[in-house]
C-alpha cells in the first residue's frame, strides 16, 4: 500500500471576479522510502500541492491519505498532532530564529515533549551531527552561510523522527555548488530510509530523485522514475 496517496485532489481560489484552478481531480500515490521530486512551471499547482499534503492548505474536493490517515477528516487538534508526529518541514527561506544557536533551533520541536532538557540537548546534537553541524552546533544564523542554515533547517525537520520530509524549494536561494551538496544529503537521508517529497525548478536535481513527478496547471503531465544507470552517477 502506498504511503502516501492523494485521491482525486482538487483546489479552487474563488474570488468575486475569478476563479482558479490551482490544483484539477489529481491523483497520485507514493511508496514509502521514496524521494520524489516535484517539478513544473511558477504556478502548476507545485507549493500548493505540499502545503495540502502538509496539513496546511484545505484541498476544495478529494482526499489525502497518509499512512491510510485521511488527513483532512481529523479535527483542526488532531491535524496539529498528526504534523509534529509524521511531518517535517523544510522551506526555501530557513525560517530559523536569529536569536538561537542551530541547537535551539533544532530543539524547537521538541518543546511540547515530555523530555528531560538535557535528551532534548542529545537528540539535537546528534541530528545536527547527521548533517555535519557538529562543530557549529553554538553559532547563530548569522554566523552560518546559507548551506549550513540550510542544513539547520533539515536537522530541525528530522529532530522528531518523522516518517515524511516536505522541502518547498529547499536550494531555490543558493548558488549552484552548494544546491547540490544539500541535495545529495536529502538523498543520502532517504537512503537511509527517509520518505521526502521535494518541491523544485532546479534542473540539477533531477538526478537525485527517484521519481520526478512535473505540474502543468494542476495536473500531472509526466510521472517518469529515474533511469538505473544514472544512480551511478550521483555522488
Amino acid at each position: 500500500m502506498s504511503f502516501v496517496h492523494l485521491k482525486q485532489l482538487d483546489k479552487h481560489y474563488e474570488s468575486e471576479a475569478d476563479c482558479v484552478i490551482a490544483l484539477n481531480r489529481l491523483d497520485l500515490a507514493v511508496e514509502d522510502g521514496c524521494f520524489l521530486g516535484i517539478m513544473g512551471p511558477s504556478g502548476s499547482g507545485k507549493s500548493t500541492l505540499l502545503s495540502i499534503l502538509g496539513g496546511l492548505c484545505h484541498p476544495t474536493t478529494g482526499k489525502v491519505l497518509v499512512d491510510d490517515i485521511d488527513l483532512y477528516g481529523l479535527r483542526s487538534e488532531q491535524r496539529a498532532d498528526f504534523r509534529r508526529e509524521y511531518l517535517g518541514f523544510v522551506f526555501q527561506s530557513f525560517n530559523l530564529i536569529p536569536y538561537l544557536t542551530a541547537l535551539e533551533n533544532v530543539m524547537l520541536p521538541l518543546a511540547v515533549k515530555k523530555l528531560p532538557k538535557v535528551e532534548k540537548n542529545r537528540m539535537a546534537s546528534q541530528v545536527l551531527d547527521r548533517v555535519g553541524l557538529s562543530h557549529r552546533v553554538g553559532h547563530l544564523p548569522s554566523q552560518l552561510s546559507g548551506g549550513e542554515q540550510e542544513r539547520v533547517a533539515i536537522a530541525r525537520a528530522l529532530v522528531n523522527e518523522p516518517p515524511l520530509i516536505l522541502a518547498d524549494e529547499p536550494t531555490g536561494s543558493l548558488d549552484i555548488a552548494t544546491s547540490t551538496e544539500i541535495t545529495k544529503l536529502f538523498r543520502t537521508l532517504n537512503e537511509e530510509g527517509q520518505t521526502i517529497i521535494m518541491v523544485t525548478h532546479n534542473d540539477e536535481n533531477r538526478p537525485y530523485f527517484d521519481r520526478i513527478v512535473v505540474l502543468r496547471d494542476g495536473k500531472i503531465e509526466s510521472d517518469s522514475a529515474r533511469i538505473p544507470q544514472m544512480v551511478s552517477q550521483v555522488g
